[in-house]
């Protein structure tokens, strides 16, 4: 196949994948290895950067996928509400995000946390496949321990965990419940005495 098509190509599927494609899926569609497609979308982003693009190729859960550039948030915003935070509640997130900062994390914590039995939360993120079981934890009744799955990094947005934005700038962003300041203040002190 020429380069040329097979970068039609690989920008076709990029932009019609409702979730990130890997260099190795698109390898094969295009037959090609996947250095040679790495380097087409190196090409692609390079275009879309000189170009002044509004939208560009990010690496996302070990794949690529084409989205919007954060500068264009705001207006993007006004005219769509996510789909995740339209679809969950309050305290499905508040309970989603404790997960994603404290994973891995027993039921019991995540209620200690939020003060209330999340029983149907953590149900309803299990089924949305937002959350999964990553194993047992060794106490008494080896309770089971959850994680954020690789659904939650594509719904984010995220290459992987380390992108989680802080504290912080989620309080900038959207002003944090008390709880969850406290809990990761609670948290900022226990690795403070930890190490010291």
């Amino acid at each position: 196949m020429i380069i040329a098509e097979a970068k039609s190509i690989i920008e076709a599927i990029l932009f019609v994948a409702d979730r990130p494609v890997s260099a190795d899926q698109l390898a094969v569609l295009v037959e090609m290895d996947s250095d040679d497609v790495e380097m087409i979308i190196q090409e692609l982003q390079k275009e879309y950067d000189e170009t002044k693009r509004s939208f560009q190729i990010a690496e996302i859960a070990n794949g690529y996928q084409i989205c919007t550039r954060s500068e264009y948030a705001t207006w993007i915003k006004k005219f769509y509400t996510t789909e995740i935070s339209s679809r969950l509640s309050t305290s499905a997130l508040e309970a989603l995000a404790i997960v994603a900062y404290k994973q891995p994390v027993t039921r019991a914590e995540i209620e200690e946390i939020r003060g209330v039995i999340s029983d149907s939360v953590i149900r309803t993120l299990l089924e949305r496949n937002l959350i999964s079981v990553v194993g047992r934890k060794d106490a008494p009744g080896r309770p089971l321990l959850y994680g954020t799955t690789t659904e939650f990094l594509i719904h984010f947005g995220l290459k992987d965990l380390s992108e989680l934005p802080s504290i912080d700038e989620i309080e900038k962003m959207l002003g944090t419940p008390k709880e969850l300041r406290r809990l990761f203040i609670r948290e900022k002190d226990n690795n403070s005495t930890t190490n010291s």
